[in-house]
């Protein structure tokens, strides 16, 4: 049933919903409509529960308990859809096995200018440029405190962490008190599984600053000192060479950290191959299938170097049940969409899970567990 209810649903998305949406409002504008339909949806006695019936899937065989948390499939949101946390009822409705929200910041931030997207459909991309908006660490926690943290068991919540987009926090040492400030807010937050460090938000005042490795251990050291009794990991960069890119690992594994969230947007536009235009006075950095390539091949060399030390979080490029299962081959024990959602529909997340016992099963595994690493 789930099969015929998903491959309607995406037909339907596909042929009538998204060419229309495409044409008639600007990314931006779809952005902030489907964050208010969702907000008003929850809100319906049982709607969600419908939703859940339509489309989510479960398996066991998808199950898995990870750094001490119970995963109950291993396709997440990544961060960057719901940046104020508001939609956590409806997104576990969808499906996903986890939820990344944020990124928060300690101070309320407006973000860039807008326009914050750009749609590059043939090159199942977006522009993103938003510049870290959201409504600041204190509003966030008391909307997080309002989720049962019982549901938590059910449906982990991670909160990707940056330093607030302002001229302020150019400064290492405000930046870090910055992280550090957030932190202490949420860190006794029952509702929230693990945290996320973004030091890879390539649209701030001041850039990346934390994405060397002398920088990113003055960081790291100021976090461990919190000691903050949750899984934390890094969100890293994804245009950076492998020495540079090992060079961060060597630093992070020296700190209380549990694993890695590969990667971020594609800054580098000239070596992308896109079969859009892509305009010089549109700013921003690319998400979606320009990002697949370097994130597969960074996530197999640091499972390859770290596998038994870290974590990974696959990002970047899924679009399918299948782009989900390399990644999880090649190291990642879980993954995280959001341009795909928007690209292919909502129903995508059950479709993928779904896919995705049938791929383990042609392989002869047991498990979702079984298949990490396996082709490294």
């Amino acid at each position: 049933m789930i099969k015929l209810i998903s491959s309607t649903t995406s037909y339907l998305y596909k042929r009538a919903f998204k060419p229309v949406m495409f044409k008639v409002l600007p990314p931006d504008n779809a952005h902030t409509n489907i964050l208010i339909a969702g907000s008003i949806w929850q809100k319906i006695p049982f709607a969600n529960k419908l939703l859940a019936g339509v489309w989510a899937y479960k398996n066991p065989t998808l199950e898995q308990t990870i750094d001490g948390i119970r995963y109950p499939n291993p396709v997440g949101l990544s961060a960057g859809f719901d940046k104020n946390i508001r939609l956590l009822p409806t997104l576990k409705s969808v499906g996903f096995g986890f939820m990344t929200g944020g990124s928060v910041t300690y101070d309320e931030c407006d973000g860039n200018p807008r326009p914050w997207f750009y749609r590059l459909p043939k090159s199942k991309s977006l522009v993103v440029n938003v510049g870290l908006a959201n409504e600041g660490v204190k509003r966030i926690r008391e909307r997080v405190q309002r989720y049962p943290s019982w549901k938590a068991n059910q449906f982990p919540l991670t909160v990707s962490v940056a330093k607030t987009n302002s001229q302020g926090t150019c400064v290492d040492a405000e930046a870090i008190a910055d992280y550090v400030g957030s932190l202490r807010h949420l860190k006794k937050q029952k509702q929230i599984s693990s945290f996320e460090i973004n030091i890879s938000c390539p649209n701030t005042f001041g850039g990346e600053p934390f994405t060397t490795p002398k920088r990113l251990d003055a960081l790291l050291s100021a976090i461990d000192a919190l000691q903050l009794q949750k899984p934390v990991v890094i969100k890293m960069p994804i245009d950076l060479h492998w020495k540079e890119f090992s060079a961060l690992l060597d630093v992070i594994v020296d700190h209380d950290i549990r694993g890695v969230t590969i990667g971020n947007l594609r800054k580098n536009r000239s070596e992308a191959k896109l079969t859009d235009t892509l305009p010089n006075e549109v700013p921003g950095n690319m998400s979606g299938l320009p990002t697949q390539k370097l994130s597969d091949d960074l996530i197999r060399q640091t499972y390859k170097k770290y596998g038994d030390r870290l974590t990974i979080i696959g990002v970047g490029g899924i679009f399918n049940a299948e782009d989900a299962y390399r990644k999880i081959c090649l190291g990642a024990s879980l993954v995280a969409i959001v341009t795909s959602m928007i690209f292919e529909g909502p129903q995508i997340v059950g479709q993928m899970n779904s896919d995705l016992v049938k791929l383990l099963e042609r392989d002869g595994f047991a498990s979702i567990s079984d298949a990490i690493g396996s082709q490294v």
